[in-house]
């Protein structure tokens, strides 16, 4: 990797905030200026400013092609993922075996004692060495080649990470475990004789318990969401887990995650089976519905029982409550009003909510059909939610977030 010359580091700081198509075009205005390399590290640092505001504020880190900024982990979900690090993880040895940009590493690399990056592209291991030390990781171990050919040759760690690629040769995301590369299905095994405590990154698309009946030593699923959308599923495998004894912890971040302790909703899939459920036909004082974590985890059963709320429908997971519940775990509505869809009542809800901020529920409809139909306008402070109760009827609820009650 070449180091920027000074005329190109003047052209990046010059136009951080311009539009890299349009300098594309200008490029023979500026001889002395490397301008693929200029427009790759404005790029890059738009991509950080928002994803990875730590490194953002170094202005002498490097960055890469756009497909590897967008496949690497954001500050947050690094940062999570250093969290879940066993106590005491600052005495042991950690090795990442797929290090892509090194987001993932950085962070968890500062809870181990020695870490080791392996990556199979020169030119990310070349970032590598010229990122790390400005990051705060001086002393990583940064290895180019096979991570499974070394992994084979090497000593036992105390930690691994591994994030398979997850897409196919075409270029398509893969969601299935045994479709990544590498399968880790296969290299169980060999990742639990190396390794005391293994974490998987998999696509949040991915099957969660498909994935566990592949896999015969998981003790924790963790399904991570940030600010209400699903970012990664985490695999946590210890020799002596066992898979369907896992512990099911889908977690919300915030969009500020700073490392906190954040409190979740963990359950097993046995206490799930278990678990009772009340229903209701009859909309209550309150509306709850969970976060995007909770209803990729299928905590459907766990959250009526663990909060005591009533269910709407089997399939339409909203659920109601006489209460306010400040800790249920997602969004928290106060019931404005509710009704069906006849004539009478569909005309009313116009009257009162010119625009509202429109969710689908278990319903025979998509948002832009019932939009159109109902003649309501995207946004404001009111939200409106498209449902189906359990004795089928079709209704419509109108309710005012909440976050704090009194």
């Amino acid at each position: 990797m070449n180091p920027l010359t000074v005329e190109t580091q003047q052209f990046i700081e010059q136009h951080a905030d311009a539009d890299i198509r349009q300098l594309a075009l200008k490029a023979s205005r500026y001889p002395t200026v490397d301008m693929p390399e200029a427009i790759r590290q404005i790029a890059g640092r738009k991509t950080a400013r928002d994803k990875l505001p730590e490194w953002f504020e170094v202005k002498e880190i490097r960055y890469p092609s756009h497909l590897a900024m967008e496949q690497c982990s954001s500050e947050v979900t690094a940062r999570y993922k250093a969290r879940l690090m066993p106590t005491g993880s600052n005495k042991g040895n950690l090795i990442d075996m797929s290090g892509g940009l090194g987001v993932d590493f950085c962070y968890m690399a500062k809870r181990a004692k020695q870490a080791t990056y392996i990556e199979r592209q020169d030119e990310l291991c070349e970032l590598a060495r010229h990122n790390f030390p400005l990051l705060g990781c001086p002393n990583a171990q940064i290895v180019s080649g096979d991570s499974i050919a070394f992994l084979r040759e090497t000593e036992r760690y105390d930690y691994l990470f591994i994030d398979p690629a997850r897409r196919n040769k075409q270029g398509g995301k893969t969601i299935a475990i045994c479709d990544c590369e590498p399968d880790v299905s296969l290299l169980e095994p060999l990742l639990l004789e190396k390794a005391s405590w293994v974490m998987v990154k998999l696509s949040p698309m991915l099957d969660w318990k498909r994935a566990l009946t592949k896999l015969a030593h998981v003790h924790e699923v963790h399904i991570v969401a940030v600010a209400g959308e699903c970012k990664e599923l985490l695999l946590i495998m210890t020799a002596e887990a066992r898979s369907d004894e896992a512990e099911i912890c889908p977690v919300n971040l915030p969009a500020c995650f700073r490392g906190e302790e954040i409190e979740g909703c963990r359950f097993t899939q046995e206490e799930e089976s278990n678990a009772t459920c009340e229903y209701t036909n009859q909309p209550e004082v309150f509306l709850y519905e969970p976060h995007a974590a909770i209803l990729k985890a299928g905590a459907f059963r766990t959250i009526a029982q663990r909060y005591g709320v009533k269910k709407l429908h089997p399939n339409s997971h909203l659920y109601t409550a006489e209460t306010y519940i400040k800790e249920f775990p997602g969004r928290r509505f106060h019931i404005e009003a509710w009704g069906g869809f006849s004539k009478r009542e569909t005309k009313e809800l116009r009257e009162r909510l010119p625009k509202a901020n429109l969710t689908i529920r278990n319903f025979p409809s998509t948002v832009d059909e019932l939009r159109k139909r109902l003649k309501i306008n995207d946004g404001g402070d009111d939200y409106l939610f498209a449902t189906t109760l359990g004795n089928g009827e079709k209704i419509w609820i109108h309710g005012k977030r909440v976050t704090n009650y009194e």
